[in-house]
């Protein structure tokens, strides 16, 4: 029964409240900027992905026996260098890990080619990115580290084919990932969630206005900027230009709660109780208790990718906490 009683995660007393969580990263957290190596790959569709890799120094690795890589997927209409990517990828590198944080399609700062981008459930990018991390690297551990929708993807990804899992792949953390896509969609049109709404509906507007000016033909922008919640969003643009016949149909089928019953990787999933941005259904205690795979942490406090500290040499308890489960000798004593 891998549900995490109790959190060792406690916030500032000042920043008690999910939004204030949320928020507080955002505007004010700084991190050290990197210089990546950068590379493009070609994806089996005709399109491509931009990886950003960040290798460790060599007294980092010099304790580890093979090689180790996290790989690292952001949230929606997030990117590879968003704060809480780099704020983990600083994170693994101190404890030996390379990572490579890849880049959704679009999310790069590059318009992608092909009409569909990406979505909550669309899993195929991340395995090809693994697969060419896989041929690049011999004899290695392989981590999946994702936030939000990135979290979903990776929990959808390992349930979907459990036996197709590479044997490398041997353990997973999410942070605030929405399970259960159809509930963060009610959840999304609450009044107080109106400021992450629009903060990421303007983004969503802006890139199918940029694609109606190469496919004309098969996006119609009229009304585009009246669009509010992501069910309209997600109904008239994402759901057609991915194959599902609606919107309802793409929150049940791209949701990674039915798959989890199937995860065989151990895999960790944090989820703060008061974030503004899941529902309760995204906390899934059932699936947890009845999968001896899955690690469910809810602590009270930490919102939608917070989880700030004010110590560990600048790290956030996501980031402590991740890496202390990715490096854990055993996992029942996690419990």
């Amino acid at each position: 029964m891998p549900i995490i009683s109790s959190s060792d995660y406690a916030s500032p007393f000042f920043l008690r409240s999910g939004h204030v969580q949320t928020l507080f990263p955002v505007l004010f957290r700084k991190v050290a900027a990197t210089r990546p190596r950068t590379e493009r790959i070609e994806t089996p569709d005709g399109d491509f992905l931009d990886l950003d890799w960040h290798s460790c120094n060599e007294q980092q690795r010099a304790h580890r026996l093979a090689p180790r890589l996290a790989i690292i997927s952001h949230g929606l209409e997030g990117h590879s260098q968003r704060k809480y990517v780099l704020g983990m990828v600083a994170a693994l590198n101190r404890r030996g890990w390379d990572v490579l944080a890849w880049n959704m399609r679009g999310c790069g700062g590059a318009e992608n080619r092909l009409l569909a981008s990406y979505h909550s459930g669309f899993t195929e990018d991340l395995r090809h990115v693994l697969s060419h991390a896989l041929n690049r690297y011999t004899d290695i551990e392989v981590a999946l580290v994702g936030f939000s929708i990135g979290g979903n993807q990776i929990l959808k990804y390992l349930g979907e084919n459990p036996g197709f899992v590479p044997p490398q792949v041997t353990r997973a953390v999410t942070i605030s990932a929405p399970c259960d896509l159809t509930a963060t969609a009610r959840v999304m049109r609450r009044a107080q969630n109106r400021i992450y709404t629009e903060y990421l509906l303007r983004s969503l507007r802006r890139k199918v206005w940029n694609k109606s000016e190469r496919f004309r033909n098969e996006l119609d922008v009229s009304g585009l900027d009246a669009i509010s919640t992501f069910d309209e969003f997600d109904e008239r643009y994402t759901a057609p230009m991915h194959g599902f016949a609606g919107s309802a149909e793409y929150y049940r089928l791209a949701s990674c709660k039915p798959f989890l019953p199937a995860v065989r990787v151990p895999s960790l999933i944090l989820s703060a109780a008061d974030d503004p941005l899941l529902a309760p259904e995204c906390f899934p205690r059932a699936e947890a208790t009845a999968n001896p795979s899955l690690f469910l942490e809810t602590p009270p406090h930490g919102g939608h990718v917070g989880f700030v500290t004010f110590s560990d040499g600048g790290e956030y308890y996501a980031e402590r906490r991740t890496c202390a489960f990715l490096d854990g000798p055993g996992l029942a004593a996690q419990q």
